[in-house]
């Protein structure tokens, strides 16, 4: 084991020797912008599921949607399109389908930055090509892939020799077949855990069954059948919505917007379905129908029915969506005399069922959702209604309010919120996306909550609290661009104030990528700390060579919890990592993407964090550095 600073010399050496080489081809880190676009602040009381949206957004890089058939659901998972764009896109191929996706730039909704995060998503083919599953080929014309993954950490501790964590090791089977057909089988052992308490999961989706829309239109067509793991999100998830949830983001009128239905979920973590789903369309009528069975805990097994029922009528469209769950024992909590606790779900059965609608007339998109959730011997509701109001294609305004009464508790529902759990709310959500400055780009919402009883860390009742964020973003020309954000919240009598610079830039192979961050927060005693952090990213790919190098070194001081800054990583295919950067010290990874062969890839990470000395003695810390090292192998055939 090197010490830091030998460390720190191989870092900067090895910077060097990637700026001494010349690059001819283009770097993609769309998925990684992406994502660190739309969440670009967390908060302890965001729930992300960031390994599926990790997931879904590598499954359309390496199987792109063909553009000229996707559908509105299919365009909504890739989170960065509004309502507006998806139906632009759709009209646009609904009169005429694309030759080339190069026609996006004739659609006046898509600026330039939204036609290059959409590029390395779809492709553009003649529709008949591409929309009947040939049963005999499926096998043979299929992509086929194996990943075995293993993550090691090593701890330097004065006191001992040495210190490992235990291993972590995951072996996954993929199969897409023109996203038509698609399954996943993962087997991992998770870190810590005895080396045969393997876990396991996965799906099988098929879509589109058995044949075309166009051969059999006058007959319901079997839209999506979906085993094992799965996620069912209908309206604005008060009823279902079991995984993933956007909530506020940087997109600030792309609140309330998500993709619905039933769909695969390839994440290995999280609160995803077990069983069985599908959904059948005919003509203007959607009907969806699940069950699951899970295992919450060691001792409680969980079953769930729902039924969902969404016709189109003109510019309206109307769903009907219910769940019943069922539980082997009585659900309780871990702290059951907990004050924050008392009006959440206790019991073996619990029922909820809602209306969700949707209307598009001129300029409005009108939505909302009512629902009402069994609480023990009462019932509780929830409301969501809003409005997007887009008065020219480049200006678009959401206003958002929701009402959770206190006892409504739905156990596996994820509804806009500003806690975790979608219970004992009352707030109005204001957003504004501007795009038609020139070469600007303003993201501004605010937002402004009460909690009637006692909440998680609150510990008196009422409260209240707002959350406000601004960005602009400078565009000069695509290959650079330059944003600074700030955020200013209030909470259980607690300020924050964060401020953020980013810029990127990217010519021939070559991306850059550097933010810097700082914050300052009033605690309930009136203390003021501060915090700082900046990184650099370098990332390179080379044009005679089937390898990428993403280096990134990262300094921060941040001497309390409280200011603790979230900062996106990359990590190997598939992979994700979004430190709490908390301390006084640096850090540093190196991501190695090497295409050995056509059908094998290996991707290798390393990253390393050296606390100060000081920081080391004040805090008692073991140990002063921590090395984690991941190894991908990939297998495509």
């Amino acid at each position: 084991m090197l010490k830091h600073k030998s460390a720190i010399v191989c870092w900067l050496l090895l910077a060097a020797g990637i700026v001494a080489t010349c690059a001819q081809t283009r770097y993609q880190a769309d998925i990684d912008d992406v994502i660190a676009d739309i969440y670009a602040y967390l908060s302890e009381t965001e729930e992300i599921d960031f390994e599926e949206l990790q997931n879904t957004l590598t499954d359309f890089v390496t199987s792109p949607l063909n553009i000229n058939t996707a559908t509105a659901d299919d365009l909504a998972q890739l989170r960065f399109l509004t309502d507006r764009q998806i139906d632009a896109i759709l009209l646009y191929v609904y009169q005429h389908q694309m030759h080339s996706v190069s026609e996006l730039r004739l659609i006046k909704e898509l600026k330039s930055y939204d036609i290059r995060n959409l590029l390395p998503f779809v492709y553009a083919l003649p529709q008949e090509t591409n929309d009947k599953i040939y049963w005999r080929e499926v096998f043979v014309k299929a992509k086929h892939q194996v990943l075995a993954r293993t993550d090691a950490r090593y701890i330097e501790d004065p006191h001992r020799d040495k210190q490992h964590d235990p291993v972590y090791a995951q072996l996954r089977y993929k199969f897409n077949y023109h996203n038509l057909v698609q399954a996943s089988f993962t087997l991992r052992r998770p870190t810590g855990a005895p080396a045969r308490d393997l876990q396991y999961g996965g799906y099988i989706q098929l879509k589109r069954l058995p044949l075309s829309r166009q051969q059999r239109a006058d007959i319901p067509l079997l839209e999506t059948l979906v085993l094992g793991n799965f996620d069912a999100q209908f309206g604005q998830g008060l009823v279902a919505a079991y995984t993933f949830h956007t909530g506020k983001n940087a997109y600030a009128a792309s609140a309330a917007t998500a993709p619905e239905g039933l769909r695969k979920y390839a994440s290995t973590d999280g609160n995803a379905l077990h069983g069985i789903g599908a959904t059948l369309k005919w003509k203007k009528a959607d009907l969806s129908a699940w069950y699951s069975i899970t295992k919450p805990n060691d001792s409680l097994h969980q079953h769930v029915v729902g039924v969902n029922l969404t016709a189109r009528l003109g510019q309206w469209k109307i769903g009907l969506t219910t769940s019943e769950k069922i539980y082997s024992d009585s659900l309780r909590y871990y702290y059951e005399t907990a004050r924050y606790n008392q009006h959440y779900f206790r019991g073996d059965k619990q029922w909820v069922g809602g209306l969700n609608m949707r209307c598009r007339y001129g300029i409005a998109d009108l939505f909302a959702e009512a629902a009402a959730a069994q609480n023990k011997k009462r019932w509780g509701a929830g409301v969501i209604a809003g409005v997007k109001l887009t008065p020219v294609s480049d200006i678009a305004l959401t206003i958002l309010y929701r009402y959770y009464s206190p006892y409504f508790d739905n156990t596996q529902g994820y509804a806009f919120s500003e806690t975790s759990r979608s219970n004992d709310e009352n707030g109005v959500y204001v957003g504004l996306d501007v795009r038609s400055i020139s070469r600007w780009r303003l993201n501004i919402y605010g937002d402004v909550f009460r909690f009637d009883g006692v909440k998680y860390g609150i510990p008196y009742r009422p409260s209240w609290g707002f959350d406000t964020f601004a960005e602009a973003m400078y565009m000069p020309f695509d290959k650079w661009n330059m944003s600074i954000s700030a955020r200013a919240r209030e909470k259980a009598k607690k300020q924050t104030f964060s401020l953020r610079w980013r810029q990127t830039w990217e010519e021939r192979g070559w991306h850059l990528r550097t933010q810097a961050d700082g914050n300052m927060v009033r605690d309930n005693d009136s203390r003021l700390t501060f915090g700082v952090q900046a990184y650099q990213d370098v990332h390179y790919t080379f044009a005679q060579a089937p390898l990428t190098l993403q280096l990134r070194l990262q300094g921060f001081y941040i001497r309390r919890w409280d200011n603790r800054v979230y900062t996106y990583e990359n990590d190997v295919l598939y992979g994700y990592s979004i430190p709490a950067v908390y301390g006084e010290g640096g850090r540093a990874y190196l991501n190695v993407r090497w295409k050995v062969l056509p059908q094998l890839a290996l991707y290798c990470r390393l990253s390393e964090t050296v606390y100060t000395r000081r920081w080391a003695e004040q805090q008692s810390l073991a140990a002063r550095t921590r090395t984690d090292a991941h190894l991908l192998i990939v297998l495509q055939l």
